[in-house]
């Protein structure tokens, strides 16, 4: 899931008040024309997310003086691994790929399968992948799980943080608005100026190999973060009441 929006660095604000254009002369100034009554800000914003899938690799490997009793010790374990990860961890079908290999070498056979899987739960992954080893011990290599967004996830993040940003933008130009008595219009320019986008941050930990990371410092450095900054130019209402209100009141 997202992680709630970081703190920001200030963005540049300010405004511009003119005279009022004719009624038959909307404002152009987001076309390079003549500026209105409008209000001009950058909103920016962050967002975080951990990844939503892991692959787990499992390594099988018998080698036997016959070849019936390489392929039945693999098969066997095969088949207890590939029960235990719908079983235990709620995989489907389409998250386990099986491959198998079958050579000889010298005077005996070997025979070796690879399973993958994976993950949307990690922590039915860890409960699955700890119940292998306990119970088929070193029959079995286990790989260190890795962790990835779909592709979906990332395009998801990405759009949140530009509404982040435009959200920040419009409360900005509203509080500017409210120092004059006035309130925000219509947009007249949004314009996603600036996207960053990066993955990780273990600062202590960069010479160490992956392999050496802790569980969480694993999701950490697989985490990604995605700023936004915009620039919007609202327009500003609340004069024209004003002049009414004068005038009703004299």
């Amino acid at each position: 899931m997202p992680l709630p929006p970081t703190a920001v660095s200030p963005a540049r604000v300010f405004a511009e008040l003119v005279s009022s254009p004719k009624d038959d002369e909307p404002p152009r100034a987001a076309e390079g024309g003549p500026f209105g009554r409008e209000v001009h800000v950058n909103g920016s914003a962050e967002l975080s997310a951990g990844p939503d899938r892991a692959k787990v690799t499992v390594y099988l490997r018998s080698r036997k003086g016959e070849a019936g009793a390489a392929r039945g010790s693999v098969t066997r374990r095969l088949d207890y691994v590939t029960q235990t990860v719908r079983q235990r961890g709620g995989i489907s079908e389409n998250d386990v790929t099986v491959t198998k290999n079958f050579s000889r070498i010298e005077n005996a056979y070997k025979m070796e399968a690879e399973v993958c899987i994976i993950f949307t739960d990690f922590g039915k992954m860890q409960d699955t992948c700890n119940h292998l080893v306990e119970k088929l011990d070193k029959s079995v290599i286990i790989s260190s799980p890795h962790f990835y967004h779909t592709m979906e996830a990332v395009d998801t993040l990405r759009r949140q943080v530009c509404v982040s940003a435009v959200r920040s933008a419009q409360q900005k130009a509203q509080e500017v608005c409210q120092l004059f008595g006035h309130s925000v219009g219509k947009p007249l320019l949004i314009k996603e100026e600036e996207v960053k986008e990066s993955e990780g941050h273990l600062e202590d930990h960069t010479d160490n190999s992956p392999d050496l990371f802790s569980f969480q410092q694993k999701l950490q450095s697989a985490t990604i973060h995605i700023s936004s900054r915009v620039f919007a130019i609202f327009e500003i209402k609340g004069e024209k009441r004003k002049k009414a209100a004068l005038i009703k009141g004299n």
